[in-house]
């Protein structure tokens, strides 16, 4: 069937059941606007307030549901505006496809208006990337970029299309797409008797979990797996979700601003083993002293992370839920009593606390817990907001907790919000923000507002860069240089004037009522909380030290 390029376009995403897309127009795409006009009734495109607004509610649509997130911009800013947010979803192995479009081909390479490589400047930050400068490459190209954002690690890319492609004819068939099979034949049999018998003789296992556990879908093999061998449960801050949060044999976070249970556990078990997680520098902290009495089991899909940062005693390559379900059908039940009193212990001594008597932002996060009875979806931006909604909130299911985890991007909770309300639209979806945070990217609750997104944005305002300055506090010597944010910004009136409710919390008292406020509201919410500017996230370990070494705020100011 003949068709005109744009059309294809369009074509081509409803083949691959794509139901939202997110985007901003321009010159160069009027074409493929113009098509999704005549396609309105098929497929819905939300207009955001920035390029970089269109990625991040791409990402955490993508997160939330596990499908392809996919957004649209057009040539020069438009394309680079994409570049945040693409690099943050490769950076937490998330499904996107960026379509750009581009000049026509007789004016690339001669500094046309609005021309940039968006291929070569995102080349580093994608799985892979397209630029389509031919009408029968066009619906091939698009095909197989949904084939390499699923398959295997998933993670980012980018499609350019050059103008005339998206203005001229050409064939195009339907195709249904295909089935994206699991890495499961990587390993070998031999790996997973290694592994059985490296279980079998431990007596102190601990499982660490990441994201690659979510990719998978994995979360039932893994519950089994942790059954099976009888051991405690630490995660990653991707890993989130992977295994129940309100489970007894869940420690907690690990890493820079784990629990102590976790990092003294981990240090102190004979087996580690680690599932879909890449050993971070926040997680491992001084990566010498990581687990240094363990025997370290590495699961992962990506062959590359395999003694990357750690040295480990077996490595198995594949698909999570493949290699979890083959290692239940030959474990025996290991049984492990002592050792789980042991991290019991540790709980019981070394609880999460913070002040009880004046507003927090963990007492915040606890409200928010108790009145979602945590089924919330909880998106964050990044600092002490992401660490407290990460210790804090205990989530039951994976597609929970969504954040930059790799790239740690300020300005990503809010589109990634409004993201998540789409592709999950009868759940409760939050941003936890700090107040530097919420300044990037505030202009997306005009998004918000436009299409009535029923997202609550909490706002932990301290009125400084917290955990910036929670650095310059514990190792700078209190030298404030450029993070304290006290100015005349109203939250609450420009949260009103992008047409948004508000509602300003300045006491606990306050808290639990305007959660439930926001709740009950049919429309974006932003809730203000104004909180001390010297609250910290603890534990904590210093940047090199190692995870053992973790400290709490008696640590500091006994």
């Amino acid at each position: 069937m003949e068709m005109k390029g744009s059309d294809i376009v369009v074509e081509c995403l409803l083949e691959q059941g794509v139901d939202t897309v997110f985007g901003y127009p321009g010159g160069t795409i009027l074409e493929v606007y113009d098509s999704l006009y005549k396609y309105q009734d098929k497929i819905n495109h939300v207009l955001t307030s920035h390029e970089q607004g269109a990625t991040h509610a791409a990402d955490g649509y993508a997160r939330a549901t596990g499908r392809v997130g996919v957004c649209m911009a057009t040539s020069g800013p438009g394309a680079t505006n994409l570049v945040t947010g693409i690099a943050t979803a490769y950076m937490d192995s998330i499904p996107l496809v960026a379509i750009t479009a581009n000049v026509a081909v007789p004016l690339l390479g001669k500094d046309s208006f609005q021309e940039i490589d968006i291929t070569g400047v995102t080349m580093p930050i994608t799985k892979h990337n397209f630029i389509v400068k031919k009408i029968e490459d066009l619906a091939p190209s698009i095909r197989k970029a949904f084939q390499i954002a699923k398959e295997g690690r998933p993670g980012p890319v980018l499609v350019d299309i050059t103008k005339d492609v998206t203005i001229g004819s050409g064939e195009y068939n339907k195709q249904k797409p295909e089935e994206i099979e699991r890495r499961d034949y990587t390993y070998p049999t031999a790996s997973i008797k290694e592994a059985i018998e490296m279980i079998e003789k431990s007596e102190k296992p601990f499982v660490f979990v990441g994201g690659g556990v979510i990719a998978a879908n994995a979360s039932e093999e893994l519950k089994e797996f942790v059954e099976k061998i009888d051991a405690p449960v630490t995660d990653s801050l991707m890993g989130k979700g992977a295994y129940d949060g309100t489970n007894p044999r869940y420690t907690g976070m690990l890493g820079m601003h784990g629990t102590k249970t976790s990092n003294l556990g981990v240090s102190q078990c004979d087996l580690l083993i680690v599932v879909g997680a890449r050993f971070s520098d926040r997680v491992t902290g001084n990566a010498q002293k990581f687990a240094r009495h363990a025997k370290i089991i590495h699961i992962d899909v990506d062959a590359a992370e395999i003694n990357k940062n750690v040295e480990v005693d077996l490595g198995i390559v594949g698909d999570a839920k493949s290699v979890l379900s083959a290692l239940n059908l030959m474990l025996k039940q290991q049984n492990h009593p002592q050792w789980l009193k042991e991290i019991r212990a540790l709980k019981d001594q070394y609880p999460l606390t913070y002040n009880p008597d004046v507003l927090t932002g963990p007492y915040v996060i606890e409200q928010i817990e108790a009145l979602t009875d945590n089924n919330a979806i909880i998106c964050t931006e990044v600092g002490q907001n992401q660490m407290w909604a990460a210790q804090y909130y205990h989530y039951k299911r994976p597609r929970q907790f969504i954040s930059s985890g790799g790239l740690g991007t300020m300005g990503y909770g809010l589109g990634a919000s409004i993201g998540a309300k789409y592709g999950k639209p009868d759940q409760y979806v939050f941003n936890i923000a700090g107040d530097g945070c919420f300044r990037m990217n505030l202009n997306e609750l005009a998004t918000a507002s436009r299409y009535n997104v029923p997202i609550i944005q909490v706002v932990l305002n301290n009125h400084v860069l917290g955990m910036v300055r929670q650095w310059q506090t514990l190792f700078y010597g209190k030298r404030y240089s450029a993070t304290i944010l006290e100015d005349k910004v109203d939250f609450c009136k420009t949260a009103e004037g992008l047409g948004c409710k508000a509602i300003k919390v300045t006491k606990k008292e306050e808290v639990a009522s305007a959660i439930q406020e926001a709740m009950d509201h049919h429309g974006p919410v932003v809730i203000e909380c104004i909180i001390q500017e010297d609250d910290k996230v603890f534990p904590m370990v210093a940047p090199g030290a190692a995870i053992d070494e973790v400290f709490d705020q008696n640590d500091v100011y006994d």
